[in-house]
């Protein structure tokens, strides 16, 4: 079946501030995750699924992000001068990963939340056409792409799609709960609604909501209606799990457990678990890495057999 999702948005106009001071001069997205910032990755996972018109919705001091993804012939011409193939190789691939998704870029507008970038992105969203929302502090390891999975349940139920993750209850209060209506088997679930940070006795079901949707028209209306209302008040922020929220009290939405592993980059601790699954998994690091660990005594076990057991540095698109 052809793909039937050709659009997605990149929300990258945060501050980081769960990552200062390093995030005061260079923006969070730009953050390398193994040889590569941390928003190459989201835009290599939906170009591995097909994604072919990407909008990376930004705000002032991100200018980097642009300069990352644009072509830059001077300084390949100087690499290949230098007989540095290798790298211009690696420069040039970039440029031509922008090109396949086609990046444009655009400046948030409108009331804080993170519902707003989306409906920024969504102004010339027609029809019944749905688009994919992926955040860009999010790193999946998965042997098929996240974005290929969200694609694939939207495709088998023509309705919204959040990407769920099994959860331990007692870590409910980090996430949105999604409170399941029908196991309709693979990993694709009906479900009703969110519950954000429950404490564990309130969690609806044993599953967490984390960074990825497929969101249709339905959802971008939801979203318009919440920021009129947020214009009457001047109050509160627009939340896309809420516009989501609105539309499953009348319509039908869906979540899809998604098979691999995830990494969020989005807080110090985190950022650096991803670090180490990616320089463990990685032939020419890994051993060295391991290495002083043991000369330090530290316990690399858990990373490792993350990495192993998750493929990390395997597959198109998806490494962390």
């Amino acid at each position: 079946m052809a793909v039937t999702i050709r659009r997605a948005v990149i929300p990258a106009a945060g501050i980081g501030s769960r990552m200062l001071p390093l995030t005061k001069a260079i923006p969070k997205e730009m953050l390398p995750v193994g040889d590569r910032p941390v928003i190459e990755h989201t835009v290599r996972e939906l170009v591995a699924s097909g994604i072919t018109d990407i909008t990376i919705v930004v705000s002032g001091g991100k200018s980097l992000i642009q300069d990352h993804f644009r072509p830059n012939p001077a300084l390949v011409e100087q690499l290949r001068a230098a007989g540095k193939d290798a790298y211009a190789q690696a420069v040039e691939d970039v440029a031509e990963l922008a090109r396949a998704g086609h990046i444009t870029y655009q400046d948030q507008h409108g009331p804080y939340g993170n519902g707003t970038p989306v409906l920024n992105a969504a102004r010339g969203l027609g029809g019944d056409e749905p688009m994919l929302v992926l955040w860009p502090d999010d790193v999946f390891v998965a042997e098929v792409p996240r974005a290929q999975q969200l694609i694939a349940a939207y495709e088998a139920t023509a309705c919204p799609v959040l990407a769920l993750m099994p959860m331990d209850r007692a870590e409910s209060e980090r996430y949105g709960v999604p409170l399941v209506h029908e196991d309709l088997g693979g990993g694709l679930l009906r479900i009703s609604g969110l519950l954000e940070k429950p404490k564990p006795v309130d969690a609806p079901s044993d599953y967490a909501a984390i960074g990825g949707y497929v969101v249709t028209p339905g959802v971008v209306d939801e979203l318009r209606e919440a920021t009129v209302r947020w214009e009457q008040r001047r109050t509160g922020e627009v939340y896309l799990t809420e516009a989501i929220n609105a539309y499953a009290a009348t319509h039908a939405v869906y979540g899809q457990v998604i098979a691999g592993r995830w990494y969020d980059t989005g807080n110090p601790e985190d950022y650096l678990v991803a670090q180490f699954a990616r320089a463990l998994a990685d032939p020419d690091y890994g051993p060295v890495l391991r290495s002083l660990a043991a000369d330090t005594g530290a316990d690399t076990d858990t990373g490792a057999d993350a990495a192993a057991n998750t493929g990390t540095g395997t597959g198109t698109g998806t490494s962390a």
